[in-house]
């Protein structure tokens, strides 16, 4: 055999066939890659984030939802994002509150590049150290809030045009909240052709211009069809509140509060453009301030060594809420509502109730409103020493010119069963009639506002909430309109309201029946429901108009009315809730509270519903656990959630 021959043959032979199989696998993954390259391209095309299945239709002042293949092109209409039709439908869009002033706000929108805005004082302006420093913070608050749009949502399609926001301010030196702050602002947005988008708050003072930013922020929000994030193309709002006094009470004494809770409570209020958080830091249940001049207060009051708020905790939340424009205003409760650790400061030589009477007194229904009692003796000399002391530390931390005296609840029978305050009295000549204790409780009251007066040179004005000092028959005998504000926590309907006014008394509104927000739940004492149930919904809140109610008391709004209504505050007592579940007992609702504060609408709660129903998605989206109102559904399909009367 041709071995030679064989092996020629196989060589021509394997080449051939191999050649054969080459091809076949070349061919057989072009097609593949082919086949691949179309069901990608297939399924990129029908992918639903890739292509809207709904589009928002601007009709008679409300977001419609349509399906997007209803679009009518050839008429020029376009896919419209759901955040864009609400941004640019009605007059007031998406702002709460909405403004009080002159508004215009374009239905063109703008694209803009979060990675290049500029936040600046006007240039040439030269501000006071502090205030530029404040200024600068609260740029970086500014744009991380602009970047929360983007949270979740895919790499932006359109980069945009920069953001120039210029911030001119007429009273530079004004950087902290006070009564006679001027909070007003003007803002316009504009876009000129081949240039950047540009945005002007021009305000008479640092919180004034934190409100328009604020504004601002509310009028940026990313479009989903586009990809991009955008602002309307041309804005001009003129806005000022119709009250003063916008605020929230929260209390940390029946419940402690981290600090990182009470910065969230701070962020909705700036979010709302309220301005003043009224902290009810002590009460008898615990005693959770640093009082570096009584310790043992704080180390026997508080609850744990970890649930104190030291000096610097508390400076700390002062600046983050001077940041915002927002005023923190401290209480410290008495005579009544102290107990725990006010046992433990006595010193040697001291008896048993120098400082509190009734504490941990049986039955509690005898001595005070709720377990655990405890009462100031208020003819000890000692007691009004660590007042001092309080009131010194307080002023010390707090940048406020307000303070809070409480001045609540006072049980009578307390010092009435108290030896050492029945013998003193008799000394005094007096007896143990309803009107005697109320003398009493009254010099009690003037020698704390003399030691407070004497620390702070009678620069911060003390506020009292309504009690028995403050009926008809003793509240011009007792109590000078020219120095006290008074809060009234009583009904809307109480006669006690229009005779405060009329005799000339600032007044803060908290009537319980609409801004007591721990109302309408379960019993925390025996059965049933808590004392002040019903809970109050949203849209009672919106309703609770100051001045309405004063009419409805017979008090005329006359403009000397108008100026001794400085506000309101919506309430929450922390018997039934902590920081886990605050946030959803305050939010939405104390918004409804900053319209009817801000703006004074006239129109009632239902042609504001859609914009609520927003700003409690924005109040999410800034980091608060904020209650659901509605089904999402609702929010999405406008007016189409309604009951027929």
């Amino acid at each position: 055999m041709n071995y030679r021959w064989v092996a020629v043959c196989f060589r021509r032979h394997f080449f051939k066939v191999f050649s054969t199989f080459c091809i076949y696998i070349l061919c057989v993954s072009v097609l593949f890659f082919s086949i691949t390259k179309v069901l990608k391209w297939r399924f990129v095309c029908l992918e639903p984030d890739d292509r809207p299945v709904w589009s928002w239709r601007c009709q008679a002042g409300k977001c419609v939802k349509i399906a997007a293949k209803s679009v009518n092109a050839t008429a020029g209409e376009k896919l419209l994002s759901k955040n864009t039709c609400k941004l640019t439908c009605a007059p007031y869009g998406t702002l709460w509150p909405k403004p009080s002033g002159y508004i215009q706000v374009s239905s063109d929108v703008v694209s803009i590049n979060p990675n290049s805005i500029y936040f600046q004082s006007m240039p040439g302006q030269v501000l006071p150290p502090k205030t530029n420093a404040l200024l600068h913070e609260l740029g970086q608050v500014f744009i991380r809030n602009i970047f929360l749009n983007l949270k979740g949502e895919p790499a932006l399609k359109d980069p945009g045009h920069n953001f120039v926001v210029t911030v001119v301010l007429a009273r530079t030196n004004v950087t902290t909240f006070t009564q006679d702050t001027d909070e007003s602002y003007e803002l316009t947005v504009s876009k000129e052709k081949n240039s950047a988008v540009t945005a002007l708050v021009n305000a008479f003072t640092y919180p004034g211009a934190a409100r328009g930013l604020e504004t601002l922020l509310q009028l940026i929000t990313y479009d989903d069809v586009t990809g991009s994030l955008i602002v309307p193309s041309a804005v001009g709002i003129t806005d000022r509140p119709a009250y003063p006094y916008r605020g929230v009470l929260l209390d940390t004494a029946r419940t402690f509060f981290s600090v990182e809770a009470l910065k969230r409570l701070i962020d909705g209020l700036a979010a709302s453009k309220m301005n003043t958080f009224h902290w009810h830091i002590t009460d008898s249940h615990s005693f959770p301030f640093e009082l570096k001049s009584h310790p043992q207060l704080t180390q026997y009051g508080a609850y744990d060594k970890k649930k104190v708020y030291t000096h610097d905790d508390i400076r700390s939340l002062v600046h983050y809420a001077q940041v915002r424009g927002i005023r923190i205003v401290p209480e410290f409760d008495a005579p009544a509502h102290v107990g725990e650790g006010w046992s433990y400061i006595a010193q040697p030589g001291d008896g048993p109730e120098d400082y509190v009477v009734c504490f941990h007194a049986e039955p509690w229904q005898s001595y005070c409103v709720e377990p655990p009692c405890g009462q100031l003796n208020p003819v000890s000399s000692k007691v009004y020493n660590v007042l001092s002391d309080i009131y010194s530390e307080m002023h010390e931390l707090f940048d406020s010119d307000l303070f809070h005296m409480g001045g609540d609840e006072v049980n009578m029978n307390c010092w009435n069963s108290t030896e050492s305050i029945v013998n003193w009295m008799y000394e005094k000549n007096m007896n143990r009639s309803d009107d005697d204790f109320h003398e009493l409780w009254n010099s009690f009251q003037q020698e704390a506002l003399k030691r407070l007066e004497a620390i702070n040179n009678g620069k911060q004005k003390p506020i009292i909430w309504t009690s028995t000092l403050t009926t008809e028959a003793r509240l011009k005998r007792f109590l000078d309109p020219k120095k006290y504000i008074v809060q009234i926590w009583t009904k809307g309907d109480d006669q006690t309201i229009a005779n405060l006014v009329n005799n000339g008394y600032p007044v803060i509104f908290s009537n319980y029946d609409a801004l007591y927000f721990d109302c309408g739940f379960g019993a925390w004492v025996g059965e049933g429901n808590n004392w002040c149930s019903p809970f109050i919904p949203w849209q009672k809140v919106y309703e609770n108009d100051p001045m309405k109610l004063l009419s409805s008391l017979g008090v005329d709004a006359t403009p000397a009315t108008r100026r001794l209504v400085l506000g309101a505050e919506a309430a929450l007592w922390t018997e039934q809730a902590d920081e886990h579940n605050a946030d959803s007992r305050l939010w939405p609702r104390v918004a409804a509270l900053a319209e009817r504060l801000w703006s004074d609408p006239q129109e009632g709660w239902e042609s504001a519903e859609h914009r609520f129903l927003h700003h409690r998605e924005r109040l999410v989206q800034r980091g608060l656990r904020a209650d659901s109102v509605e089904p999402e559904w609702c929010y999405q399909n406008e007016g189409s959630c309604y009951l027929t009367t």
